[in-house]
């Protein structure tokens, strides 16, 4: 690939859209090549509206800007605000889809398919980095460690959990987070639940052969596993291991039982195939994916969208997100799809390639595959109607919450700030973002106070709040060209937890800053969930149980634990590093690659030097000086 970054840009005065200078227009077409890449275009603020790819650049650019291509209204607006094009040029269309998923999720460009991460569906989480690797159920798709893997989102939570806790009695799996005994393993080894990871009685390799037979259950290839472990099964009576036989037919019996839950026939079992569907409204667009293996429904998955844009791209989009991190294993050699796909040939071919075979993509319109979707399709419909009863509930806090505090419009990004500490010490405060009346986790930060009165025993939360908040707008007061009101950073509301003195040292920083007149800020005490505005001396007529004061009471909720959270990861590292400060030549950089492969002091402690030294940036010798820190005699 010729380039993984964007292009650096000089600074430019503002330029007209290039449709309205067709001259230059035709040499910026000119000089796109016709090779696989990405394509971003700006408009005149220089901020980016749209990331594509394409195998062809040229073609696929100089189609929006052709009179006889018909587009919609949407993207007919955003063609008449292009006033740049940039392309990223790279060596195949699988690197084109990978970089402009990476993109996207960078630059969440307005005119997009993004795809909604309101926590609503769980996902599965294998923890494959770690030596003996963990499973659990999560809300949270972090993108941790590459090795690791997430399976999902999954619509039923219920049976999700049902299925993990059936896979943890069918195979022999670690039980719990922490050892319960220092030197020996708890009664879920004795009873055959857990191999003894604990104390190390089982190797690595032997576990990650375990875990990935139950990555084979989430992975839609049950009735795989079955197949190989009837023949395991075989072979162990061939050779008269009965105990070995006798437990691979209960895990067959197991798995039969688990596979009866959470499958339902279909005709047609020659193929593997995925079927994805959706219903919209004004607003979202809920998805449905159907795993479909061996003629039965193996998995539902769910998704979520803004509405905004064609059904085939949205389709297109959760279909090119959800496969970009699936095994070779997991891609089905058949994907049955509602609507045409904008670029169905290109996703395809990449497909196909990562498969090792022909993966072709059909859009059905009669018999068994046009049932099929109608059935995907009707389940979209039911989750697009409790989509919209929570979206009710949010838009009538919104409108009473923009009464309440007088605004506008109805406020779309609010936030909110809180501050956290022991009598000064450790200090911290908590941003937390509500789009559209709910947390938007990927724009939350977290700020460690650096005002130098601000100490163990002193503490004063208006100044730790005057700094956070001057702090978060420091870079519209230093810029006064910078837009602010419009731009998706800036938010409609400001809430700090706390009285009339909290918001009197955030308004007199805001003043400071000539932000005030344009940043809407209100306080929520906690006492008596009262609201103040600034210059106020009481608090507005509310009640507690309006739906906007509610609204609030579940930001400054989220700000206080998003706070407490983060206060008390800062001071359990500051105590776990104030043991390992003393062990000569450990520094703080080596410190955190020690905690962060041993997880804990106390796996250190039980360490050999041996196994000590195998940690990054540690040798033997540090991993003897450590050893011997822990085992003085």
């Amino acid at each position: 690939m010729t380039s993984d970054t964007l292009p650096e840009k000089t600074p430019v005065t503002k330029a007209l859209p290039l449709v309205k200078e067709p001259e230059r227009l035709a040499q910026r077409l000119k000089e796109i090549p016709a090779e696989p890449g990405v394509y971003l275009m700006r408009d005149a603020s220089d901020r980016i509206m749209y990331i594509g790819k394409s195998r062809k650049l040229r073609s696929r650019v100089r189609s929006y800007f052709r009179e006889s291509q018909k587009l919609s209204d949407r993207i007919a607006m955003m063609v008449r605000q292009v006033t740049e094009i940039e392309f990223i040029v790279t060596d195949t269309e699988t690197e084109a889809l990978a970089l402009e998923a990476n993109l996207i999720k960078q630059h969440q460009p307005y005119f997009n398919v993004l795809l909604k991460d309101d926590k609503k569906y769980p996902y599965v989480c294998i923890t494959w980095s770690e030596e003996y690797p963990r499973i659990f159920i999560t809300r949270n798709r972090r993108q941790g460690k590459k090795e690791d893997k997430f399976y999902g989102p999954y619509t039923d939570s219920r049976l999700l959990r049902t299925i993990l806790r059936l896979s943890k009695r069918i195979f022999a799996l670690r039980q719990r987070p922490q050892p319960l005994f220092k030197d020996r393993p708890c009664l879920n080894y004795d009873l055959g639940r857990c191999p003894g990871v604990c104390q190390q009685l089982i190797t690595p390799e032997e576990y990650h052969k375990t875990v990935q037979k139950v990555a084979m259950v989430f992975q839609g290839r049950t009735q795989e596993l079955i197949d190989i472990l009837t023949e395991q099964m075989h072979k162990s009576a061939e050779a008269l291991n009965f105990e070995s036989a006798a437990r691979i037919r209960d895990q067959i019996t197991g798995l039969k039982s688990l596979g009866a839950e959470q499958k339902v026939s279909l005709p047609d079992d020659t193929i593997s195939r995925d079927a994805i569907a959706l219903a919209a409204d004004e607003n979202h667009a809920c998805v449905q994916l159907f795993q479909i293996r061996a003629g039965q429904l193996v998995g539902r998955l769910g998704f979520v969208a803004d509405a905004h844009a064609e059904p085939g791209a949205i389709l297109q989009r959760v279909l090119e997100e959800h496969y970009q991190t699936a095994d070779s294993v997991e891609i089905p050699i058949e994907i049955v799809v509602q609507h045409e796909l904008p670029d169905a040939e290109m996703l395809a071919s990449v497909l196909s390639d990562r498969k090792g075979r022909k993966v072709t993509i059909v859009a059905p319109q009669r018999a068994v595959k046009a049932e099929l979707i109608e059935m995907v399709e009707r389940n979209a419909e039911y989750e697009l109607q409790r989509t919209q009863k929570l979206s009710d509930r949010n838009t009538q806090a919104l409108e009473d919450l923009a009464a309440i505090v007088d605004l506008p419009d109805i406020p779309h990004r609010i936030e909110g700030y809180d501050i956290s500490h022991i009598q000064g010490s450790n200090a911290v405060a908590s941003q937390v973002v509500f789009i559209d009346g709910l947390p938007a986790k990927q724009y939350y930060r977290h700020y460690k106070i650096k005002n130098p009165t601000v100490t163990s025993g002193h503490s004063d939360d208006f100044a730790s709040l005057a700094e956070v908040i001057q702090r978060r707008f420091r870079k519209y007061a230093e810029d006064p060209q910078l837009q602010r009101i419009g731009n998706p950073d800036w938010p409609d509301l400001v809430m700090i937890d706390g009285g009339k003195g909290q918001l009197s040292s955030v308004v007199a920083v805001l003043q400071e800053m000539n932000l005030m007149e344009e940043l809407r800020v209100v306080s929520l005490a906690k006492q008596r969930e009262e609201i103040f505005l600034p210059g106020e001396s009481q608090p507005l007529s509310t009640e507690a149980e309006q739906p906007g004061v509610q609204l609030l009471r579940r930001l400054r909720d989220e700000a206080h634990r998003f706070a407490v959270t983060f206060h008390r990861q800062q001071r359990s590292d500051k105590l776990r590093r104030s043991r390992l400060d003393e062990i000569p030549g450990l520094g703080y950089h080596r410190q955190k690659q020690l905690l962060a492969h041993f997880r804990s002091i106390d796996y250190i402690r039980q360490a050999t030097p041996e196994q000590l030294a195998n940690a990054p940036g540690i040798g033997p010798h540090l991993a003897q000086e450590i050893y011997n820190y822990f085992h003085p005699s």
